[in-house]
């Protein structure tokens, strides 16, 4: 057994998502001596960070004992740098991603993978022709209660499914009370923030696996909070959505409702829920925990006006329990892309799947514009 180390360029280390989530993820890995690969070997991955702030980079490499630099153009010529990631702001990632491309860097990347569809198009079309691997984290599919809900369908537990709900969301300060919790540039167009291009890219990947294939969209958006402070306590105007209210087709006709919105208080089980019913049954699933309610087990409530409802009806859901040990959602999603370039085994997100994130977005944002439904074609991966 031989130990081989592979160098990722890692852009974005510094902020929140990618130091907290892919840089402890590439850490863990290292600090437990590397992946185990199919012919014994350990895959030791080395991450070098690249950014804009040299004294930020300087602190962080610093932690760890970790290469970084400034110079772009220096980190993509370097052939001991094998991979390109990118957790940087949403706008220039088309940009960034296409010059590692053209340097020969197999590439990995946060959703959402570019701003526009044709640019999505472009980057796996791209990656596709230099014969690079490529591919965009899709880090929901690997939360506990989303394993167990793919479980559940895998096994046939829901039947035909009928409809679903995806509620998500929480109350975003507007920095005048307190500091707000999300970064200014999600509330700016030029940076690439706004609701709809944040986490449509999760919906799409969500449904298309775990419910069915989105066949078409109805989407409004709204401003509901125009003003804002940002970091430096500056106020600035919000040019983007920050509420969304949307209705996906899928091709078996059944209706996905999505509620999305970071001006909503909490009132339900988690920051996320995704409630799928069907013939046979019916799961609700948080970030961590799954609840199911079978046929054979659902209630007759009895509707009243006369005299207000007694029945718990949370108390009347089954937990799924936990049978399997479950890895960090970010670091599975690491473990299979770096097997993919060792090992050419297949990888389930490459660029394209990530196209099809962009693909919704752009169908929704076309919704919204001219308040109709829009139909999303077929986009084989």
């Amino acid at each position: 057994m031989s130990t081989r180390k592979i160098q990722i360029i890692v852009e974005g280390a510094t902020g929140r998502l990618g130091n907290n989530q892919h840089l402890r993820a590439l850490l863990n890995i290292r600090k437990e001596g590397g992946l185990l690969l199919k012919n014994g070997d350990r895959l030791m991955p080395e991450p070098v960070l690249l950014g804009r702030n040299a004294d930020k980079l300087q602190a962080l490499a610093g932690q760890h004992n970790i290469a970084w630099s400034t110079d772009r153009d220096a980190f993509l010529a370097d052939k001991a740098n094998e991979i390109y990631f990118d957790a940087s702001v949403t706008a220039g990632r088309y940009e960034r991603a296409a010059s590692a491309l053209r340097a020969g860097k197999h590439i990995y990347l946060e959703k959402p993978i570019a701003e526009t569809f044709e640019q999505a198009l472009d980057l796996a079309s791209m990656a596709e022709k230099l014969k690079l691997k490529n591919g965009t984290v899709q880090d929901k599919l690997f939360l506990p209660s989303l394993l167990k809900l793919r479980k559940l369908k895998e096994s046939g537990y829901f039947g035909e499914i009928l409809q679903a709900k995806i509620d998500f969301g929480w109350w975003v300060f507007d920095g005048t009370i307190h500091p707000a919790q999300r970064s200014s540039w999600n509330y700016r167009k030029r940076d690439g923030g706004g609701l709809v291009l944040d986490m449509f890219p999760h919906w799409r990947y969500i449904v298309d696996t775990l419910i069915g294939d989105i066949k078409s969209v109805s989407c409004r958006t709204k401003t509901a909070t125009p003003k804002r402070l940002d970091e430096q306590g500056r106020p600035y105007d919000v040019d983007v959505e920050d509420v969304v209210l949307a209705t996906f087709e899928l091709a078996n006709g059944a209706l996905v409702e999505v509620n999305a919105s970071w001006a909503s208080r909490i009132k339900r089980d988690d920051i996320l829920t995704i409630q799928v019913d069907g013939t046979q049954g019916s799961a609700l699933a948080g970030l961590y925990r799954c609840y199911i309610q079978p046929m054979a087990a659902t209630p007759k409530p009895v509707w009243s006006i006369d005299t207000p409802t007694t029945e718990n009806f949370d108390a009347q859901w089954l937990e799924v329990p936990d049978v399997a040990l479950y890895n960090n959602s970010y670091r599975a999603g690491w473990e299979l892309f770096l097997k993919h370039v060792m090992e050419d085994g297949a990888f389930p997100s490459p660029l394209r799947a990530g196209a099809k994130g962009i693909q919704l977005v752009d169908a929704c944002y076309r919704s919204n514009s001219e308040r109709r439904w829009v139909d999303l074609p077929a986009l084989a991966i």
